[in-house]
């Protein structure tokens, strides 16, 4: 019989070791659990949220890039590391088991939610391809109600938006919806643009601090030339439906709380019999888990060691990594298999990228602080680069094109009218088990309930 290796993971990591793992263990079955046929390239994001990307822009369909491996169209909930089963909730509702002689676990992260009252009902995320489609429509519903609203305080308070986060994924968001804004505000009669607020809350005293003080500053200037308020050294203590209360005792009247305040590893590495690392799956350099050499772990979800950097330093949690970290992964997965020695995984960082729309950015490649327009050319064309698919960098660069003399599209599409918009529920925070429930569900599963294609 072959040997089953089943990938958890449909991103940057887990779909780049399925497909080196179709070359390099061609006679292995290989199985990539995940509740898309896409990979989501997350960088993206702020830009399908602003309308300047369609959402298919942002992805890489995995049918079409895959050859032998079987998608396991569900979501990974639990693992039962002593049996070799994952526990798997189809996206049909449906359990499943996925047996296992290796197992790759790449689920990446979700948005890191804090203890703060109101939040979890009323923040709203761009982490996923639904959150960005919801979070567009969310924008562009509050200024269409400004319009029509003859109550100045209502139209104000739905003028008013919200980040929390000073990060790169919230300086994205708010630079790029911003921009789109604008341009909606100009055209509603009955809404002032000087109307509409941007605010981006950040706890630090300086706005993206992994890049330096010098582009933390530009990213300041330009955000500021637009109207956005940035608050620093400030948080979020409380936000309900109309108002979000800060730290120090402001109340901002909102509808919206945009929340990108950093990300947390996949609940399903907190649910395993493993060590974690502040909810990161604890590898050695080799990737694999101690205790479990037939288990290996990558991406945000990995506290996989920084042998570049040493000192104990893990590596960040970025695409860089997660990228480069699947092929260790798949070399490694496969010398298991024929008995031959791993390697470890090695790599420095090459800098950060930062888009601020239009014509502006901020980057740092090689050590190198650029801004503008140079910044912006480094910062496109790594995304091109970085998506590895000619489909994908066509839809991008296309629409890149079109936005450059259109603009970003301003049409609510209304498709995700009806859903709450809450953190768990796009993210699905909540479907995770713990080990022990974990058996449980794998035994109450009647014998041959198994993915179809899937090996006994």
């Amino acid at each position: 019989m072959s040997e089953r290796i089943v990938v958890v993971g449909g991103g940057f990591a887990g779909s780049d070791v399925a497909r080196r793992l179709e070359k390099l263990a061609p006679d292995a079955a290989i199985r990539l659990v995940c509740p898309d046929d896409y990979m989501l390239y997350l960088p993206l994001l702020p830009q399908v949220a602003a309308g300047f990307l369609p959402a298919a822009a942002a992805v890489v369909s995995l049918s079409r890039r895959l050859r032998r491996t079987v998608l396991v169209p569900g979501r990974a909930t639990g693992v039962d590391l002593a049996a070799r089963r994952v526990l798997v909730r189809s996206i049909t509702g449906n359990p499943e088991v996925v047996p296992y002689d290796r197992l790759v676990l790449a689920p990446g992260s979700v948005t890191k939610v804090m203890d703060i009252p109101g939040l979890r009902e009323y923040g709203r995320g761009c982490k996923t391809l639904a959150e960005a489609a919801f979070l567009r429509d969310h924008v562009l519903a509050q200024l269409e109600v400004a319009n029509t609203s003859h109550d100045p305080d209502e139209r104000a308070r739905r003028c008013r938006f919200v980040v929390v986060g000073g990060g790169y994924a919230g300086v994205e968001t708010a630079a790029n919806l911003q921009l789109t804004t604008s341009v909606v505000a100009r055209r509603f009669p009955r809404i002032d643009p000087a109307l509409v607020q941007w605010h981006v809350v950040q706890h630090h005293d300086g706005l993206m601090p992994g890049l330096g003080d010098r582009l933390g500053e530009d990213t300041r200037r330009v955000l500021e030339s637009r109207g956005i308020h940035v608050d620093l050294g400030v948080g979020v203590t409380a936000v309900d439906d109309e108002t979000a209360t800060l730290s120090d005792g402001r109340e901002l009247p909102t509808k919206t709380l945009i929340w990108t305040a950093g990300g947390s590893p996949s609940p399903l590495m907190g649910r395993l019999d493993a060590a974690t690392d502040h909810g990161r799956l604890v590898v050695g350099a080799d990737l694999a888990v101690p205790g479990h050499p037939e288990v290996l772990a990558l991406g945000d979800a990995a506290a996989v060691p920084d042998l570049a950097t040493g000192g104990g330093a893990v590596c960040a949690p970025t695409a860089q990594h997660a990228s480069r970290q699947a092929r260790t992964t798949a070399a490694n997965v496969a010398a298991s298999l024929t008995g031959q020695p791993t390697r470890e995984y090695r790599h420095r960082d090459l800098g950060m990228v930062v888009d601020l729309g239009g014509a502006e950015a901020v980057a740092k490649p090689f050590g190198v602080d650029l801004s503008g327009v140079p910044a912006a050319g480094v910062t496109r064309a790594y995304h091109l680069w970085a998506m590895r698919a000619p489909a994908a960098i066509a839809r991008v660069a296309a629409a890149w094109a079109l936005g450059a003399v259109e603009g970003p599209s301003t049409v609510r599409l209304g498709f995700l009218t009806g859903a709450s918009g809450r953190l768990a529920e796009f993210e699905h925070t909540d479907d995770y088990l713990d080990p022990t429930e974990t058996r449980e569900a794998i035994a109450a599963i009647p014998d041959g309930l198994t993915p179809r294609g899937s090996p006994a």
